[in-house]
């Protein structure tokens, strides 16, 4: 493998470049219009335009991408996440065209693409499910029976979805009908396909997902678990790693799950199999990612491994250099998603020109990220741009590095949630880890950003009116005030 197109834009592009250089292998970019001045376009050995900024123009053109390989001469295609990345027809196609697919086959792809066809093939290595549907729902009276079963709360899920869409929580019986209609509508908008199933609803779990490796021998191992419970809208805001909360027997036998999701579609590459944990620690499974996760830098830092070379390693047929009994936990991690979003405002997206872009530095911290001072925050994109990762020997470590870093983080020019990183780091909820999906549901609200003076500055502010007061009582204390003070007695006695 000489040379690897990243089918990607932004931070991951750049990372994965980074990576691919250090194995000594070339890589080509390709970018839409939009994006021709920035970072991962000028740091590429070769750069393809390949069409106008809408990623349906674009990003998400496989055969314009697939093309642009064969153009260039590219061995193989990282998809990076996102686009393309878990579209089994796109990988399959590469691998039609002679190339090869940087992540596992695509059959594997389309088994865990589907939420139901992921479900069933989990089921039969008896990893645990929560109760609902391993079919489509059919109609409403099929609904009303399961629910007889289940109780509310329910969760419609669209089979297809993803990000939150095609998702509704079903709190009575009353509002079925509704919900299941809005969950099939928003499922074929967003993925052409309405098919929804339903699940009982867990109403304070905390949201753990286990870092797999497979190779194309066989052989497979966890890299351990990443906490990613800080949710706004059911998409990530803060992860980390390990969990605050598991206990070494939980990780074992979730890692030990997340290997039979594994083997259950042959996969190979890096994946993630997510779950849901309750109150008492008992684990459900959700879904299978078959990609590299936004949230992966905790993961490295951790382990000390890089999971984009060991992508390349495993595509190019190489067998895992480590096994499950070499693999352990060094310290801990946090990760802050920096979006161009405005938590004042609901999280809505903001867009403008970055006039100021510093990022932090000093030990223990990484930052990912694909923008540069005066560049422009597109409308065509996801708004995250950039993730502040802070790893220390112990969690209370990484998160006071963090905080440091994200003080030192200059943005000017857009809204971002650096604001909010800071309030929910310092959060008793997530300080001592007690904390579950509904963390920015009970605990956030706008208000909660108007932070408090810091330390140096209320402390300056308080010797400044101790330095005052003491002027006033000298002032009063002096001759001419106090007979001042006899005369304006006298003059109000009158």
């Amino acid at each position: 493998m000489k040379k690897i197109l990243v089918a990607n834009r932004g931070e991951i592009a750049l990372r994965i470049m980074r990576s691919a250089r250090e194995m000594g292998i070339g890589t080509v970019a390709v970018y839409s219009e939009a994006d021709r001045t920035m970072p991962f376009v000028q740091y590429a050995d070769e750069a393809v335009c390949i069409g106008p900024p809408p990623s349906n123009q674009s990003y998400l053109l496989g055969d314009k991408i697939i093309a642009a390989a064969k153009q260039t001469g590219a061995d193989a295609i990282h998809p990076g996440y996102g686009f393309l990345s878990e579209n089994a027809r796109f990988a399959q196609a590469v691998a039609d065209a002679g190339i090869i697919f940087i992540g596992p086959s695509a059959a594997a792809i389309e088994m865990m693409g589907s939420k139901l066809a992921a479900k069933q093939a989990a089921q039969k290595f008896g990893v645990p499910m929560v109760p609902g549907t391993e079919t489509p729902l059919r109609s409403l009276e099929e609904a009303k029976e399961v629910v007889k079963t289940t109780g509310f709360p329910i969760l419609i899920k669209a089979s297809a979805g993803g990000g939150g869409k095609g998702m509704r929580v079903v709190n009575a019986p009353e509002e079925l009908e509704e919900q299941i209609r809005l969950a099939k509508s928003e499922a074929m908008s967003a993925f052409g396909d309405d098919a929804v199933f339903i699940e009982k609803y867990v109403s304070a779990p905390r949201h753990i997902e286990i870092q797999i490796l497979g190779d194309q021998h066989g052989n497979y191992v966890y890299l351990f678990e990443r906490e990613c419970s800080i949710q706004r809208r059911h998409q990530k805001l803060i992860e980390e790693a390990p969990s605050s909360c598991l206990t070494p027997d939980i990780r074992s036998a979730m890692g030990k799950c997340a290997l039979d999701v594994a083997r259950a579609c042959n996969y190979y590459g890096a994946g993630t199999v997510e779950f849901l944990v309750d109150e008492q620690l008992k684990f459900y499974f959700l879904e299978m990612n078959t990609r590299l996760q936004v949230e992966h830098p905790v993961t490295e830092m951790i382990t000390g491994l890089d999971l984009v070379k060991e992508q390349i390693r495993v595509a190019r047929g190489e067998q895992l250099s480590f096994n499950q009994e070499s693999l352990s936990i060094n310290g801990a991690a946090i990760e802050l998603r920096i979006c161009a979003e405005d938590p004042a405002n609901n999280f809505l997206p903001d867009t403008g020109k970055l006039s100021t872009y510093i990022r932090p530095q000093g030990y223990g911290i990484r930052v990912d990220d694909g923008y540069e001072s005066g560049m422009d925050i597109p409308i065509y994109y996801d708004p995250m741009i950039a993730k502040l990762i802070a790893w220390g020997t112990t969690r209370e470590e990484a998160r006071e590095r963090l905080l440091r870093a994200i003080d030192e983080y200059q943005i000017k020019g857009i809204r971002t949630t650096l604001s909010f990183g800071r309030w929910a780091l310092q959060q008793p909820a997530f300080i001592n880890g007690q904390f579950d999906t509904n963390f920015i549901g009970k605990y956030f609200t706008p208000e909660s950003l108007q932070h408090p003076v810091p330390d140096e500055a209320r402390a300056a502010a308080i010797l400044a009116v101790q330095i005052w007061q003491q002027e006033q009582r000298k002032a009063r204390q002096s001759p001419v005030n106090q007979q001042s003070g006899k005369w304006k007695t006298r003059k109000l006695l009158r």
